[in-house]
């Protein structure tokens, strides 16, 4: 009688992770191993193991899960908690497998019916073509995810359709969304308060750049709220259609001009105010010089410039991982919040003030799961269901690398280096720390 595949997969994995399975496994002829009371782990193919060998680590499984060959019974947030406090535990990040675990690995492999040819990519996992970070291929890395349906993300995002980092005032940070604070009050505070970092004043009606704006919060909230002469960019034609729609119904054409156009091209400076909302994350290491010295050179002297960043410790990892890289963000970079400060202070800017918020991510990602969990049936049907399980993965992990500090985020203030007396105030205004003050 052959052996039950997952007490032949036990038996193969006990080496790697250092002891019992830290889940309980349920492969696809029925049988089961591990812990009675851990995460369910279900392989519902052989396909899912195929797919591990051929990409090992995060990438393959992930990829086994958003094709559904591997499935997270229960919560997978909980379930990729649990994962995680195992990998620390027992130090698996730093195991290796041997030449002798590869040749066990192959053989049950072989005897599972799992070991031939690199299965297809999902169809969700990007292919980019093209130079690094040239135009071209940024535009099609922003049109792979930004531009997936204005319909899907009014589903998930807040009223604002602000797509990065709350700034939550009126919650606790460990709890959720409630009727008397919203998402909505949470995205809003986050704008207002970048109104009034960078110094817009409602008298004077300021000249401000909003590069990489998105969907249109912040650039439309400043028209709004501040009187600003507002010049956003993006690269995403959908995400320019939905912003020129929102101008015309709110009457703001004479405030607000949305440019189809990369933040490299922007030839008429200066501006009074420059904001930049997670965005420095995606213009590439080599590019990043070039980022600061755009931001320097958009904004008058002793202008203020702020950026909203996420950043990553250490120097192991400069990407988002292999999911988000295959998935979301293929030329995604960060790094630790002091490079960032030093490439942006050689780029021509004087750092003043650096507001670090990755507790707030944590309530952000947390109320984007709520709502992508209310409208889960009309979301797949807009996009259908491997996109769903992919955003099922993102959250999750999201949530969870701010939640153990593996990413930060931070909100970087600075004015264009001049050789006299900045134009900020000497005491830091009670206005940045109270929402709406």
């Amino acid at each position: 009688m052959a052996t039950a595949v997952a007490t032949q997969l036990e038996e193969l994995l006990r080496p790697l992770v250092k002891g019992d399975l830290p889940v309980r496994l349920e492969a696809w002829d029925g049988s089961t191993a591990g812990p009675a009371d851990a995460p369910v782990v279900r392989l519902n193919s052989p396909r899912a193991l195929q797919r591990i060998l051929w990409s090992p680590g995060e990438l393959g499984a992930a990829q086994a899960y958003v094709t559904g060959d591997l499935d997270i019974d229960g919560d997978l947030t909980q379930g990729l908690h649990h994962l995680w406090a195992v990998v620390r535990e027992r130090n698996l990040s730093a195991v290796r497998p041997t030449p002798g675990m590869l040749v066990n690995a192959a053989r049950t492999a072989r005897q599972l019916g799992a070991f031939g040819p690199r299965p297809s990519l999902p169809k969700t996992q990007i292919a980019v073509r093209g130079r690094l970070h040239s135009k071209r291929r940024d535009r099609e890395v922003i049109h792979h995810h930004y531009d997936l349906s204005n319909a899907f993300y009014s589903l998930i995002l807040d009223a604002h359709m602000a797509y990065s980092c709350a700034y939550v005032t009126g919650a606790d940070l460990a709890g959720s969304e409630t009727a008397d604070y919203t998402l909505e009050d949470a995205q809003a505070d986050k704008l207002d308060l970048v109104c009034r970092k960078v110094g817009l004043d409602t008298r004077t009606g300021m000249r401000f750049l909003d590069i990489g704006c998105g969907w249109g919060s912040l650039s439309l909230y400043a028209a709004e709220h501040f009187g600003a002469q507002v010049t956003g960019v993006t690269i995403s034609r959908e995400q320019k259609a939905y912003i020129d729609g929102e101008i015309d119904r709110r009457g703001l054409g004479s405030l607000v001009e949305i440019r189809l156009q990369d933040y490299r091209d922007i030839s008429d400076p200066p501006f009074d105010a420059v904001a930049s909302l997670e965005m420095g994350e995606h213009v590439g290491e080599r590019n990043y010089a070039t980022y600061a010295e755009t931001l320097a050179r958009c904004v008058r002297p002793e202008g203020r410039v702020l950026i909203q960043q996420m950043s990553r410790s250490g120097n192991r990892n400069r990407g988002g991982g292999p999911f988000i890289e295959s998935f979301i963000a293929p030329d995604m970079t960060m790094r630790p919040i002091g490079e960032t400060l030093n490439l942006l202070e050689a780029g021509g800017l004087e750092v003043r003030d650096v507001h670090a918020l990755r507790e707030h991510y944590v309530w952000t990602v947390r109320a984007w799961q709520q709502r992508f969990e209310q409208h889960r049936a009309e979301l797949t049907k807009l996009v259908g269901p491997e996109v769903i399980r992919v955003w099922d993965l993102y959250l999750a992990g999201g949530l969870l690398s701010f939640e153990q500090a593996r990413m930060g985020v931070d909100q970087i203030l600075m004015v264009r280096r001049d050789h006299g007396p900045s134009s900020l105030p000497a005491v830091r205004p009670t206005s940045w720390s109270t929402a709406r003050a």
